[in-house]
């Protein structure tokens, strides 16, 4: 496939990250590897995004906490962004309302029509000014105008870290005003760009608890956006989704991360790097990154047992 034809993919992860772990960073890896490695793929940007603080969930520290951990722990990454944009809702916001207002804002920022999985777009920006000749937002005048993947691929890049996913001083954080005028945007060559959730076996496995999950949701989720799970502990994904008739039924839009490293749970879990933290155990430098150990013991941080 070439790079036109190839479906460009946002990986979105939606939680608590209570802390952030060192795992969480090594799904976006794995994900980004697992699907450039299809050769269907094309991995342009990473969103994390953290929970209201009105999730609700015992020993959950403040969103302001969370998001600087977050922060922290993607600062030398150059494709993974923090997105405040859940954490600055006046309530908790459902996973699908957080992955519909990244596609709608993705459209209004690229110009672009993003494509679900069972409808992908056959038609370019629509709605140009006919009398008009369109601009892109941000324009070099030493190179051509004429529309290309590339360049939708380059804009889209400089959206995320600009615009999308702010990268602000840890200090303040700020998120774009969805009524701003982001600009007339030029017509864009056809590339399918879509936004798939990030997530682990066990997040899979809950959507086959009984009233957990809002079904209109989970059609929403799966059947339109599409999920990339990465396995933890030789989870049976297999046997996870024939427990769920939405997962059965929509079970060609879930990428399951084939590689060959072992994902251990501790790795990822919050819980075990808090319990760590608490103990003393040195080993928590195995699931946090340094400057979130850093962070963590400068604000007191879980030191007591509810969080």
């Amino acid at each position: 496939m070439t790079e036109t034809t190839k479906t460009h993919v946002i990986l979105l992860a939606c939680g608590s990250f209570n802390p952030i772990t060192k795992g969480h960073i090594q799904m976006f890896e794995r994900a980004r590897d697992y699907l450039h490695k299809t050769g269907r793929f094309i991995v342009i940007g990473g969103i994390v995004s953290p929970v209201h603080d009105s999730y609700g969930k015992q020993g959950l520290v403040s969103s302001r906490h969370r998001l600087i951990m977050c922060q922290l722990a993607v600062q030398n990454s150059d494709w993974i962004r923090v997105d405040p944009w859940e954490c600055y809702q006046d309530t908790w916001q459902t996973t699908c309302s957080v992955l519909e207002h990244h596609r709608d804002l993705m459209k209004r920022v690229t110009g672009c029509i993003l494509s679900n999985v069972n409808t992908p777009s056959m038609t370019p920006v629509v709605g140009q000014p006919q009398n008009e000749t369109p601009q892109p937002i941000y324009q070099n005048s030493n190179v051509s105008s004429k529309p290309t993947a590339a360049k939708i691929l380059g804009k889209v890049g400089e959206s995320l870290s600009r615009i999308c996913c702010v990268r602000p001083p840890v200090e303040r954080f700020t998120f774009v005003d969805e009524n701003a005028n982001l600009g007339t945007v030029m017509r864009y060559e056809e590339i399918e760009l879509r936004i798939l959730l990030l997530c682990g076996s066990d997040l899979l496995e809950s959507f086959c608890i009984p009233g957990l999950w809002n079904e209109a949701d989970m059609e929403v989720i799966v059947g339109d956006f599409g999920i990339v799970v990465v396995p933890r502990d030789a989870a049976d994904t297999d046997r996870i989704m024939n427990h769920s008739s939405i997962l059965r039924k929509y079970k060609n839009n879930i990428m399951v991360v084939k590689d060959d490293v072992n994902h251990p749970m501790s790795v990822v879990s919050s819980t075990k790097s808090r319990l760590a933290l608490q103990h003393g155990d040195g080993h928590v430098v195995d699931y946090l990154s340094q400057p979130v150990i850093d962070y963590i013991l400068k604000s007191q941080l879980y030191i007591n047992a509810s969080g």
